[in-house]
C-alpha cells in the first residue's frame, strides 16, 4: 500500500508524527503492478457491492460487546473479541480461485509496524493474540465473516476496507464512512490489559453512567451524584478528540498506562489548554461555578465544539469528568475520595505546621496545606512495566497540584505500591504516598529561629478513603487498600520502605506522639446550619494530681476546601484552670454575623485550638474543620413514568437566609429522562420559595435519577436529587 511522500533525515526515512484520529488520508483504490492489458476492466474480477456491520443496538455484535448503549450509528465493538461482518460481491464466491482481505486503517500516515494499518487475513481458525478473520458462512453472493481484533490493538476510530487481488494488483473499496469501526478497551476479555473478572465490578466500573461523589468531612460525609453520560451521544468522539489535542502518538494509544497518563494531563488546562479550568478563589464571572455540574457531558461536548478549555471546575469535577473518560473508552475506572489529603510540597511525609511562642499559626512559615477532602480516580489495568502484583487499581489523579515530567499531571500510580511504600515505582507514587501517610507535625519557632517539635498527629492525614459502593448509592471504605492501620508493624515497615526508597522524612519525630502528658486537650464543633449560630466546646482533662493553669487560643477561619486560609472570622484568648482529676469545659460562641459576609462556596470553616500550660510550658495544638449544613433543592414529579410519556419535574427550594438572593441560577439535569436545562431568576426574598415546572419524556427504562443544583452569589453548593424507577413501555 502507499505510504505517501517520505521526508529524509540524515539517511533516514521518516513520516511525519501520526497523532490524529480524526485526520485522514484515503487508500487508493487500485494498486497495479505494472501494465494492465487493454479491454481489461476491474469489473471483470470480484468486486464487492456492499458490506453490512450488524451495527444496530439490538444485533449481536453490539449486544455481545456491550456497547448497545452507545448513542452512535456506526459499530463500535471491544479488542480481542470476534464480531460479525458480511460482505456482498457481485457473484458468488470462489475459495480456491478468489483472494481478499480486510483492512483496518487509523489516522492519516499508516504503517503496519506501527499497528495503525492492519491487513486482516482470511484464516480457517484464530490464533491467540492476533487479528484474524473467519468465514463462517458463504450464502450466494455474500460471505459471513467472524472478524477477531488484537487484544492489545490501538483504540479509536478505524476506517474499513476490504482488498481484492488480480492477476494485475490489489483492487480495493472506496473509503466509505458508514464502514468506520470504534474499538475500544475490553474488561471482558482475558488477554486485554484492562481485564477485570468480575461481572457486578463491569457492570459497575465501566456500564454505569451514574455514580455518587463523596464530599464534606470525614465525620460528616456528604453526597452528590454525578452523571458521567459516556454512552451519549457524542462523548465517544470527545473523548477521542481529547487525545488528538493532547498529540499523542496513535501507536501508544492501546496502551491503559499511556493513555491514562495523557488523560491525566488533557483534563486540566493548567498547562496545555486541557478540558477544565481549575479556580479555588469563589470568583466565577466567566464561567460556570464548579459546585453547579451534575455532570460531565456538557463539559466534554463543549470543549469539544470549541476548542477551548470550559470554566470552572474543583477537584470532584477534574475527578468526573476522567471517569467518563475512562468509562467511555472501557477501562474500569471509580471516583476516590480521600479525606484530609496533604498537599506535601516538599515531599518530607510531613505536614508542617508553625507556631509562635504563643501558640498562634504563623503562617508565613505554614506552607503544606491539608484539603478537607481530596477527588482522584482509580482505573483498572496491568503494569508490564512494574514487578509482578503491582497491577490492578491505579492511581489517576487530574487535579492539577503538582509538576511531574513537564507537565500538571499525576500517575497512574499503583495502589499496591502506595500501600507498601515502593514509592520508586512510577508514576507519582511519592506525592500519593505522602497524600495518605503523612505525619502532621506541630514545631514552635522559637526567637532564636530554631524550630522544636511540639507535636506529632500520624492518624489525622487520609483519615478515610471511600468510594461508592458496587450496585448502590452507599459509600465502600477502602482506606486499607492504601495503608496499614496505624502502629502495626506492616505500617512501620512500608514507611522504612519509603524511606528507603527516597521519601523524605527530616526531622525525627519518632516517639513524640507516644508521649503522655498530664494534661489533655480536645474539642468539638456543633453541627451548625447555614446562617445560624452554634458552639465550640473545648475540653481540658487533667490525668494527674497536680493543679494546672493554661492560657488558650482559638482561631476561626474561612477556608476553601483545599486546607487554604481566606481569613480569619474569629480569635479570642481565654484562660483556663483544671483541677486535679477532673476535667474543665470553654463553650465559645460562634455567631452567624461573624462568618456569613465571608463565606466561601463550600461553607467549610476551620478552628485552630492550642493552649500553652503555664506550669511547664507545653504547647497543645490541634485543629478541625466543619461543613456547614447547606439547604437543598426539592425535587418531585407528577404523571406516568414511563418511557416515551410526558412528566411533569417541579423544582423548589425556599430561602433560608435573613437576606435576599439576587441572580439565582438553576440548572437540572435528568439522564435519560431528561436533556440538562437551566433556568434563571432575578431574586428571591428571605423566606420566600421558588416554583419551577418543566415537562420531559423519558426515553431510557430502568433506574434514573433527576438532579439539580443552585448557585447565586451569596449560596453555593446547593444541591437535590431523586431517584425514578422508569418503566418499559407496555
Amino acid at each position: 500500500m502507499s505510504e505517501g511522500t517520505r521526508t529524509t533525515f540524515s539517511g533516514r526515512s521518516a513520516l511525519p508524527p501520526n497523532n490524529s484520529n480524526k485526520e485522514e488520508d484515503e487508500l487508493p483504490t487500485m494498486e497495479i503492478e505494472g501494465l494492465m492489458p487493454r479491454g481489461v476492466k476491474p469489473q471483470d474480477f470480484l468486486n464487492v457491492t456492499d458490506i453490512h456491520l450488524f451495527k444496530e443496538n439490538w444485533d449481536t455484535n453490539k449486544v455481545d460487546h456491550h456497547t448497545d448503549r452507545y448513542y452512535n450509528e456506526k459499530l463500535i465493538v471491544r479488542r480481542g473479541q470476534p464480531f460479525y461482518i458480511q460482505v456482498d460481491f457481485n457473484r458468488p464466491y470462489d475459495p480456491q480461485n478468489d483472494f481478499f482481505r480486510l483492512e483496518y486503517v487509523i489516522g492519516r500516515y499508516p504503517q503496519e509496524s506501527k499497528r495503525t494499518y492492519v491487513p486482516v487475513p482470511i484464516v480457517s481458525e484464530f490464533q491467540s493474540g492476533k487479528w484474524g478473520a473467519k468465514i463462517i458462512l458463504k450464502e450466494d453472493r455474500s460471505v459471513r465473516l467472524s472478524v477477531q481484533s488484537s487484544p492489545n490493538c490501538i483504540v479509536g476510530k478505524f476506517r474499513m476496507y476490504v482488498a481484492i487481488w488480480t492477476p494485475y494488483g490489489i483492487i480495493r473499496t472506496s473509503r466509505n464512512p458508514a464502514t468506520d469501526t470504534y474499538i475500544l478497551f475490553n474488561p471482558w476479555c482475558e488477554e486485554d490489559t484492562v481485564y477485570l473478572d468480575n461481572e457486578k465490578e463491569r457492570e459497575e466500573y465501566v456500564l454505569n453512567d451514574l455514580g455518587t461523589i463523596f464530599h464534606g468531612n470525614f465525620d460528616d460525609i456528604k453526597t452528590r451524584s454525578w452523571n458521567y453520560g459516556q454512552f451519549e451521544d457524542g462523548i465517544l468522539d470527545a473523548c477521542l478528540y481529547l487525545m488528538d489535542r493532547a498529540q499523542m502518538d496513535l501507536s501508544g494509544r492501546g496502551n491503559p498506562v499511556k493513555v491514562s497518563r495523557v488523560a491525566s494531563a488533557m483534563i486540566n488546562a493548567k498547562d496545555d489548554q486541557g478540558v477544565i479550568v481549575g479556580s479555588w478563589d469563589n470568583i466565577y464571572a466567566y464561567g460556570v461555578p464548579p459546585s453547579a455540574w451534575t455532570g460531565s457531558v456538557d463539559i466534554l461536548l463543549e470543549y469539544q465544539s470549541s476548542g477551548t478549555p470550559v470554566q470552572y471546575g474543583q477537584c470532584w469535577v477534574f475527578a468526573g469528568v476522567l471517569n467518563t473518560f475512562f468509562r467511555c473508552l472501557g477501562i474500569p475506572s471509580r471516583v476516590i475520595t480521600n479525606y484530609f489529603s496533604a498537599h506535601d510540597n516538599n515531599a518530607n511525609l510531613q505536614m508542617d505546621i508553625f507556631l509562635d511562642e504563643d501558640g498562634k499559626i504563623n503562617s508565613k512559615l505554614t506552607k503544606d496545606s491539608v484539603w478537607n477532602y481530596h477527588c482522584w480516580n482509580e482505573a483498572w489495568m496491568s503494569r508490564p512495566d512494574l514487578p509482578v502484583g503491582f497491577g490492578g487499581w491505579q492511581v489517576v489523579d487530574s487535579t492539577p497540584q503538582e509538576n511531574s515530567d513537564g507537565m500538571y499531571r499525576c500517575g497512574p500510580a499503583s495502589v499496591q505500591a502506595v500501600k507498601h511504600g515502593h514509592v520508586c515505582f512510577q508514576f507519582d507514587t511519592p506525592f500519593v504516598f505522602a497524600e495518605v501517610n503523612s505525619d502532621l507535625v506541630y514545631l514552635k519557632v522559637k526567637k532564636d529561629a530554631t524550630h522544636l517539635v511540639e507535636a506529632v498527629d500520624k492518624t489525622h492525614i487520609g483519615k478515610l478513603i471511600l468510594t461508592k459502593e458496587i450496585g448502590g448509592d452507599g459509600n465502600q471504605d477502602i482506606t486499607e487498600n492504601y495503608k496499614f492501620q496505624e502502629g502495626k508493624e506492616e505500617e512501620r515497615l512500608a514507611l522504612e520502605t519509603a524511606l528507603m526508597y527516597g521519601a523524605k522524612k527530616p526531622l525525627d519525630t519518632e516517639g513524640i506522639h507516644e508521649f503522655k502528658a498530664d494534661i489533655d486537650m480536645d474539642f468539638e464543633v456543633e453541627k451548625a446550619i447555614l446562617g445560624k449560630d452554634f458552639k465550640v466546646t473545648i475540653t481540658f482533662r487533667n490525668s494527674s494530681s497536680r493543679h494546672y493553669t493554661a492560657t488558650a487560643y482559638l482561631s476561626g477561619n474561612i477556608v476553601f476546601y483545599t486546607g487554604v486560609t481566606k481569613s480569619e472570622f474569629k480569635n479570642q484568648t481565654f484562660n483556663v484552670k483544671v483541677e486535679p482529676y477532673s476535667f474543665t469545659n470553654v463553650e465559645v460562641q460562634i455567631k452567624a454575623g461573624e462568618y456569613m459576609g465571608q463565606l466561601l462556596e463550600q461553607a467549610s470553616l476551620h478552628f485552630f485550638v492550642s493552649a500553652r500550660i503555664n506550669e511547664t510550658g507545653k504547647v497543645l495544638a490541634l485543629q478541625k474543620s466543619t461543613v456547614l449544613h447547606i439547604p437543598t433543592l426539592n425535587l418531585k414529579v407528577r404523571g406516568h413514568k414511563v418511557v416515551g410519556s410526558d412528566m411533569v419535574v417541579t423544582v423548589e427550594f425556599t430561602n433560608p437566609l435573613a437576606e435576599t438572593l439576587y441572580n439565582i441560577s438553576i440548572h437540572l439535569d435528568g439522564p435519560g429522562v431528561m436533556k440538562p436545562i437551566r433556568k434563571r431568576f432575578r431574586e428571591l426574598a428571605p423566606n420566600s420559595t421558588l416554583t419551577w415546572e418543566e415537562v420531559c419524556r423519558p426515553w431510557v427504562p430502568g433506574s434514573r435519577k433527576l438532579m439539580a443544583t443552585l448557585n447565586c452569589d451569596a449560596l453555593r453548593h446547593v444541591y437535590g436529587e431523586l431517584k425514578l424507577e422508569i418503566q418499559r413501555r407496555p
